[in-house]
């Protein structure tokens, strides 16, 4: 934390210096462009949200040539402080991993306007009526329809549940970690009306996402009166659902990334967001010159959510299950279907 205040208020020096010598125009296009990226809570490692935007980043490192470099935050303030850092160092490109960023990176983008920013799950303020209100024009706020990807792995639950009562694990209880629940009790009612779903929520804080052993703790818990499919949404908290599956011999369901090597032959399926391809285009865009700010939506229409498919998938699905549940999908992209965001619309 010190260090990086110190770092921060050097620079700032040097960044008061560039902005009284006038407007600085944008970089050239190609090959230079410097894209510096700060994590969401749980940081790099977290096998999941993290790691898809730090596969993402590489990727635009090797095959854009951009020049990469991460923070890795440890409190409120660090947040701050490190997108302020990356802006004052002049990196074209600012990304925020995280709906936590979203105040913050708003408010340093009006601060260097001619830096790109971009803030993953962005959370839209709204006015005193409450009116979204547009993010400044160099912040482009990326959103995922999670709801959508989670009515179809919750569809999954329901099919390969064997005593009609499935379960959910959510990290932090929040709108965002809510949009998955409502979503997956949608799909898990959609074709299984009589199946119950036990829920339950790590906490109200950031820490409810990196904390495995609570995440065991609901997981066995939910195990143990009956459930015998769960999905998780918690980051790192998740890994000890995967402990539970393998300790109760049940069946779980990953988050974001495809996380079925972290308890083979217990994951039935995993909801994938796609974050990764997320930051690459972001900077994919940065270097062809043409990056647009404002706020972005990504769904199953946009390949932007999605479950996977494998062995384990199959073992545990009856036959036409894929069919059943690709059909689902089709419906939902031609808006036959409307996936609710929050629960309480159940």
């Amino acid at each position: 934390m010190k260090r990086l205040l110190l770092l921060a208020l050097v620079l700032l020096g040097l960044d008061l210096a560039l902005w009284f010598a006038g407007p600085r125009a944008p970089a050239s296009a190609g090959p230079g462009r410097r894209v510096g990226l700060v994590f969401d809570v749980g940081g790099r490692g977290d096998k999941s949200f993290n790691d898809l935007a730090w596969a993402g980043l590489e990727r635009a490192r090797r095959e854009l040539g951009v020049e990469v470099e991460t923070i890795e935050p440890g409190d409120g303030s660090d947040r701050e402080s490190a997108l302020r850092l990356l802006a004052a160092r002049g990196f074209d490109l600012v990304i925020g991993v995280g709906f936590i960023f979203s105040d913050d990176i708003a408010g340093i983008a009006r601060e260097y306007p001619h830096a790109a920013f971009a803030c993953i799950d962005y959370a839209v303020p709204q006015d005193a009526a409450g009116r979204p209100l547009a993010p400044p024009d160099n912040l482009a706020g990326l959103k995922f329809r999670e709801e959508e990807g989670s009515f179809l792995v919750g569809a999954a639950a329901a099919l390969a549940s064997r005593t009609g009562r499935v379960g959910f694990v959510g990290g932090m209880d929040i709108p965002l970690i809510r949009r998955f629940e409502a979503g997956y009790r949608a799909g898990v009612r959609e074709v299984c009306p009589t199946c119950t779903v036990a829920v339950n929520y790590a906490g109200v804080t950031g820490a409810a996402f990196k904390d495995p052993g609570k995440g065991k703790e609901l997981a066995l818990a939910q195990y143990g009166t009956g459930a015998d499919v769960i999905f998780h949404a918690s980051g790192s908290t998740g890994l000890g659902v995967f402990e539970a599956a393998r300790l109760a011999d049940g069946l779980a369901i990953g988050v974001d990334a495809d996380q079925s090597w972290e308890a083979p032959g217990h994951v039935l399926t995993s909801m994938v967001k796609r974050v990764d391809v997320a930051v690459f285009r972001l900077a994919q865009e940065v270097v062809e010159g043409s990056f647009r700010g404002g706020v972005r939506s990504f769904g199953l229409a946009e390949d932007g959510v999605g479950w996977v498919v494998d062995d384990t998938t199959r073992a545990h699905l009856p036959a036409g299950s894929e069919s059943q549940i690709g059909a689902l999908k089709d419906r939902i992209v031609a808006g036959e279907v409307a996936v609710p965001d929050r629960p309480e619309a159940l």
